[in-house]
């Protein structure tokens, strides 16, 4: 009976899911499921990810936690004595409830799994023998989550407000970076779960940049690469992308 009831919830979820758009600006703020190795990933390799927290849409619905993000690698070049390794994947399809959705979606923001543990931990030590839904932690990039009803600041500027897995705030742009702020009049409260209102680049790995986020051509081709040696990006990595296209 309990497996008939979650197969008609997941079957409702998917109709749901179905019946909305996801707008242009969406951030969709994932966990790789699958490492990046210069010298192992291959061309035409699967690669998935799991969105970590409730992303809203427009109509109220919600992309649930949990909904995989499926890419594939397009290219490896391996480390040569004039530079470090690339790697360029693309995410193109999203998963909700056995439900396929295409995406075209341009890289944000990537942490490494230390920075992504380090943000869901107190800001200070006292906070450890308290309950997590009252701890004050930092974001990837700085933005102070004061939980149990407080905001999210950055500085003495409100951003945004805890929600339940991460955060709700609103997009800020990094222009040095080439990150944007809302785009498309898409300025709806954002779910970014441990990253920062204005979180751009890579953190936690040094040597690493985004050679090309995928936000123009070829629009979706995200490249990494590392100045020097071999480029590793393991499971368990975070990631923020962000939905270029209206996607149904």
């Amino acid at each position: 009976m309990k497996t008939a009831l979650l197969a008609g919830l997941l079957s409702i979820a998917a109709g749901l899911f179905g019946q909305n758009v996801i707008p242009a600006g969406t951030i969709l703020p994932l966990r790789l499921n699958s490492s990046l190795n210069s010298r192992k990933s291959k061309p035409g390799q699967i690669i998935t990810a799991r969105l970590m927290q409730d992303v809203p849409l427009p109509s109220g619905a919600r992309i649930r936690a949990g909904a995989k993000a499926i890419g594939s690698i397009l290219e490896v070049d391996e480390a040569e004595n004039r530079g470090g390794a690339k790697i360029s994947l693309r995410f193109d399809t999203l998963e909700v409830a056995k439900r396929k959705t295409p995406i075209t979606a341009n890289l944000r923001a990537l942490a490494s799994m230390t920075e992504v543990q380090d943000a869901q931990l107190p800001a200070s030590g006292p906070d450890r023998g308290t309950s997590e839904s009252s701890w004050t932690t930092v974001q990837i990039g700085g933005d102070v989550v004061y939980r149990g009803g407080g905001p999210v600041v950055r500085g003495l500027q409100v951003v945004g407000v805890p929600a339940p897995g991460g955060v709700l705030v609103r997009i800020a742009s990094k222009p040095a970076a080439g990150c944007r702020g809302e785009i498309e009049g898409n300025d709806r409260p954002q779910a970014l779960w441990v990253f920062s209102a204005d979180a751009c680049g890579v953190y936690g790995f040094p040597g690493v940049s985004i050679a090309h986020a995928g936000r123009t051509d070829p629009i979706g081709r995200m490249t990494l690469q590392v100045t020097e040696g071999e480029l590793k990006i393991p499971a368990g990595s975070g990631m923020l992308l962000r939905v270029d296209r209206e996607a149904r």
